[in-house]
């Protein structure tokens, strides 16, 4: 008898877990975009640039290189104008930050070097900041709450198995 209420609380609980993974997996994960991925366009051979990375998200931070340019400037509709600098063997570098409003898409930056203009695509992502910190301001997703009620309905359904089954074995409840 103690094998068979075990079984019955066991099935319930996995059925609960069963009933409740496609709900988590269907929640968007990450977009798995390599940091180490580099374009290298614009320009020719010897004045070249290049980004890192190739997609960033909304309030990331984009690297830009370029390659025999001692300074200029580059400017895009993603983020605000910024000045290369520090040309170290022959690449000028310069960072940008991504508007954190910037429509996730395909986008363009210029780069004024020595009276010519550069030009290198890169893409904003959509953003997916951290939700930490925040000390539970934040409502639970729906996933969340499909999970919780389906592990709740699932351990009202075993207890009350378990009262109807003890009751009919004559015990007490």
């Amino acid at each position: 008898m103690r094998a068979a209420r075990t079984l019955a609380v066991t099935a319930t609980a996995f059925a609960a877990v069963g009933l409740a993974a496609p709900l988590a997996a269907a929640t968007h994960g990450p977009d798995h975009v390599s940091a180490a991925h580099q374009v290298d366009r614009g320009g020719d051979g010897a004045n070249s640039v290049t980004v890192s990375p190739q997609a960033v998200h909304q309030g990331g931070i984009l690297t830009i290189s370029v390659r025999n340019c001692p300074g200029g400037r580059v400017t895009s509709n993603a983020f605000p104008t910024v000045t290369l600098s520090g040309n170290i063997n022959g690449v000028s570098t310069a960072t940008a930050r991504i508007h954190d409003h910037a429509t996730p898409g395909q986008y363009n930056l210029a780069v004024q070097c020595g009276g010519r203009t550069l030009t290198q695509s890169f893409r904003v992502l959509a953003g997916q900041g951290a939700q930490g910190g925040l000390g539970g301001s934040l409502a639970p997703s729906s996933t969340e709450m499909a999970i919780g009620g389906s592990l709740v309905a699932a351990a009202a359904l075993g207890g009350g198995l378990f009262i109807v089954r003890r009751r009919m074995s004559g015990g007490k409840a």
